[in-house]
């Protein structure tokens, strides 16, 4: 049973000033996305699907379904603020997306086989896809068995501005113990460090191994991250600005007992674009790959 993409391509870009998710970067007008596709390919991934708005389907449609060309079964799923669990609503004045691990949600009647969750406007690396295809290859369906591919904080950052990344404790058996959500790291000076909303300051190594929402999954994680989500709604449904993030629900999964996270190193060199200033290095990076024969110059001739 060849595993599925799922990819996360909803997200609103605010911070970039546009659809980042099907701008073109690569030599011969590739997006981002066209990359992890080809990358999925190889290293033996059997579908796609896309969670995307409603309201930019046309144009992902267009700048991008229609270029793939059946090259992989593709499916699109769409991430509603109103898609909740029976007896909630959404409260007056919410406009925010409930997070990562709600738009993982919207995939669920799509996918029966083991999958991995990935962002679009990341790029992620050969290694880290093939790592991941060997990793749920080898899993029952209902196993609860999931993996993370973890990346040196380091190579990690923007120079453009802070970022958020998932921080993994990694125990023995290189399995994940832990992982806390930083949302604002940042370099200072030779140092690395996240800052807290109270004006605090966590001091983090560079050899830290954080998440770039590269996880495995099997279709266990739709139910416990559906009532994980239920228990958050509870508590925080008011609070205009609360999101469920995917790091969240497994970190609870780890600590409960009810599943097991590997953390899969890479040696693979990863890049994105966070702000519109991040995409000439992203250009450049890739124009690098292609010399280095990595990539063929037309992806998908």
């Amino acid at each position: 049973m060849k595993p599925t993409l799922v990819v996360l391509a909803a997200g609103i870009g605010s911070r970039y000033g546009s659809l980042k998710q099907v701008d073109r970067v690569g030599p011969s007008g590739e997006t981002i996305i066209d990359y992890s596709i080809y990358d999925a390919l190889r290293a033996g991934f059997g579908k796609a699907v896309f969670i995307i708005r409603r309201d930019i389907e046309a144009e992902f449609r267009e700048v991008f379904l229609e270029r793939l060309g059946g090259r992989i079964p593709a499916e699109v799923a769409f991430q509603e603020l109103a898609d909740l669990p029976e007896g909630f609503r959404v409260p007056a004045g919410r406009t925010k997306p409930w997070g990562t691990s709600h738009a993982v949600l919207a995939a669920a009647s799509q996918v029966r086989e083991p999958f991995a969750v990935i962002n679009a406007d990341d790029f992620y690396g050969r290694d880290a896809f093939a790592l991941m295809a060997g990793f749920l290859g080898g899993l029952d369906a209902s196993a609860p068995e999931f993996a993370v591919v973890g990346y040196g904080l380091r190579t990690t950052l923007s120079e453009h501005g802070s970022v958020a990344r998932g921080v993994c404790e990694v125990g023995p058996g290189g399995l994940l113990a832990g992982i806390v959500e930083r949302l604002k790291i940042e370099r200072e000076g030779d140092t690395i460090v996240d800052r807290l909303p109270d004006g605090r300051t966590v001091l983090l190594p560079e050899r830290t191994v954080v998440s770039m929402n590269f996880w495995g999954f099997t279709p266990l994680y739709f139910e416990r991250a559906r009532a994980a989500f239920t228990e958050f709604l509870k508590a925080r449904i008011d609070d205009p600005k609360a999101e469920m993030y995917i790091p969240l629900v497994v970190n609870d999964l780890v600590k409960s007992g009810q599943a097991t996270v590997k953390v899969l190193p890479t040696t693979a060199k990863w890049f994105g674009v966070t702000y519109r200033e991040d995409k000439p290095r992203v250009m450049a990076e890739l124009e690098t790959l292609v010399q280095a024969g990595e990539y063929p110059r037309a992806l998908w001739k």
